[in-house]
């Protein structure tokens, strides 16, 4: 890429590698300044949904406002995929449970200490 004289001209998306940072430069998953940044703390209310968009009809049991490192996330999402016995992942920092699992997250989630909400219809 050539940058313009007044150097007013950055790359934003590269086929082979996504879009990327506009503070590093490197692609958003390999981003340095995330990690400096960490999450943001929200109001301290932890919400649990149900969504289908984009999943061709089948539900899932969205959990979103948790304050964790992606590491500590990933333990998390996995000890509440066991107590549901049920799949799912964690992306964007939010973990999505396979199936409508609302009410045993909620009670999963108070156990350990969070104020939990549930969210949507």
């Amino acid at each position: 890429m050539a940058l313009r004289e007044n150097g007013n001209s950055r790359l934003v998306y590269a086929t082979d590698q996504g879009r990327m940072c506009p503070g590093c430069g490197k692609p958003v998953a390999a981003c340095a300044c995330v990690s400096r940044q960490g999450r943001s703390q929200g109001d301290g209310i932890v919400r649990i949904s149900r969504q289908t968009k984009g999943r061709k009809g089948k539900g899932v049991s969205c959990v979103t406002g948790i304050a964790l490192p992606p590491e500590k996330l990933e333990a998390l999402a996995k000890q509440l995929k066991q107590r549901c016995g049920a799949g799912g992942t964690v992306k964007d920092g939010v973990i999505e449970i396979q199936g409508d699992h609302r009410e045993t997250l909620a009670a999963a989630l108070q156990k350990l200490g969070y104020t939990v909400k549930l969210a949507g219809g």
